[in-house]
């Protein structure tokens, strides 16, 4: 069975390829501690514009990233007196509302601006509401 085995492998194209001849290869021949060790001070003096070169592509594609995402959004700015409606959430909502219920409350006025994109509601009444409500939950209310 061994000689069957031993026959196949000699005649067998693919078989050869793989049969090791013992010769060690020219980069294990030529290494030494020496060239080991100057190659690797080449590479850590290599290692600082490596990383610059790394923060200057992020920062080129944080500048790509920007510049799609100003592209597509529409940012919406309200002044101190304009009427917005409010959107009404799952947790405003009244028990007995449907499918059917409207999706947004008011109008209210603006009364104050909280910080960016954050707004402070007045009632019709005047009275203020206690927290205040981002761009994202606001829509102008035209008369």
């Amino acid at each position: 069975m061994e000689e069957e085995v031993e026959n196949f492998v000699a005649k067998c194209d693919k078989c050869q390829r793989y049969v090791e001849i013992g010769e060690p290869s020219t980069r294990f021949t030529q290494a030494s501690e020496e060239s080991n060790d100057e190659e690797m001070r080449i590479n850590l003096d290599l290692l600082e514009g490596k990383r610059e070169a790394a923060l200057i592509r992020m920062t080129a594609q944080k500048q790509v990233i920007e510049r799609y995402y100003n592209r597509k959004s529409r940012l919406r700015f309200f002044k101190i007196g304009d009427f917005v409606l409010k959107k009404v959430f799952q947790s405003t909502k009244a028990s007995n509302a449907g499918k059917l219920s409207p999706t947004w409350e008011g109008p209210y006025r603006i009364h104050d601006i909280a910080g960016k994109g954050a707004y402070e509601l007045e009632t019709m009444d005047g009275k203020i509401l206690p927290s205040h409500w981002n761009v994202v939950y606001l829509k102008r209310y035209y008369f």
